[in-house]
């Protein structure tokens, strides 16, 4: 596979409506928002976690894309299984056992060779830097999160029943954002990228999930989620051109209507003084 021999930084801008992007399961599920002013967050385990599914759609899990965390993986049992492979057995030194480990690892499972891991559990097979990282996705502007009531016409069990008097009617809330524009930014390493093996095919692979996840992601919870923008800065070399701030700068938005914002043409979205046409654009930094 072709190895990645540039360096890449990123904006992903979507929106939510109607639904809750992020819910807090420390706050009832409320969405996410800045405590301070009040704008809306996403954290990066939620977007990986929509990569991951993506991936898995699209590869079936099969190898060299498998992915290690994933619902009722039980991860001590596969990093034990990378120590049963005869290159890692041939290994006489325990440290040597878990690199070799380590490296079996990246090889087999695509999101540990994209965002790393912990693998210091089980047999242990060391610590994985990813290339690709991402921040916390902040809203353009305040959201605002309404509470509905919401019933469920059956009960559980039958003393349940017995208790409602014969009205099987069950009382719930639900948390929604009428709608919200959020952007992130990411960052791809090619440093990185050559130690846990992360490829150019691997990299294609992970914009088309940015630009797709949501749509294989549809829930009554989430609400309509859609990827609007994912703005590529391509650098010339491994270690860049340009500082990525100076590059996230360049980006600018602006609003087209009054009043609180309903939809995604209330929004203009600008790379250096022009509105960006399409989904996703690639800008080569010299």
């Amino acid at each position: 596979m072709t190895q990645i021999e540039k360096r890449y930084d990123f904006v992903l801008i979507y929106d939510v409506q109607d639904g809750n992007p992020n819910g807090d399961p420390d706050a009832g599920n409320l969405p996410r928002v800045d405590a301070e002013n009040g704008m809306g967050l996403v954290t990066d385990v939620c977007l990986k976690r929509k990569v991951r599914n993506y991936v898995t759609i699209v590869k079936n899990c099969q190898r060299p894309y498998d992915i290690f965390v994933k619902e009722k993986a039980v991860l001590n049992s596969l990093i034990d299984e990378a120590h049963e492979d005869k290159t890692v057995k041939s290994k006489e030194k325990k440290e040597d056992k878990i690199e070799a480990a380590r490296l079996w690892m990246c090889e087999n499972y695509y999101d540990i060779r994209t965002f790393g891991a912990v693998l210091n559990t089980g047999k242990k097979a060391g610590q994985v830097r990813g290339p690709v990282q991402l921040t916390f996705s902040r809203s353009l502007e305040p959201v605002v999160a309404l509470e509905h009531s919401i019933t469920r016409m059956a009960v559980a069990t039958e003393k349940e029943a017995e208790s409602q008097s014969g009205e099987n009617r069950t009382m719930g809330r639900k948390y929604t954002i009428p709608y919200g524009v959020y952007m992130a930014h990411g960052f791809v390493s090619a440093h990185l990228a050559a130690q846990t093996g992360f490829s150019q095919d691997d990299l294609d692979l992970f914009w088309n999930a940015l630009e797709n996840m949501f749509e294989h992601d549809h829930s009554a919870a989430r609400g309509l989620m859609t990827t609007r923008k994912l703005i590529i800065f391509e650098h010339s070399s491994p270690l860049g051109n340009k500082p990525a701030q100076e590059l996230f700068d360049r980006i600018k938005w602006e609003r087209t209507t009054d009043g609180p914002a309903r939809s995604f043409n209330d929004y203009r979205i600008m790379l250096d003084g022009e509105v960006i046409e399409g989904t996703k654009k690639i800008v080569q930094v010299q």
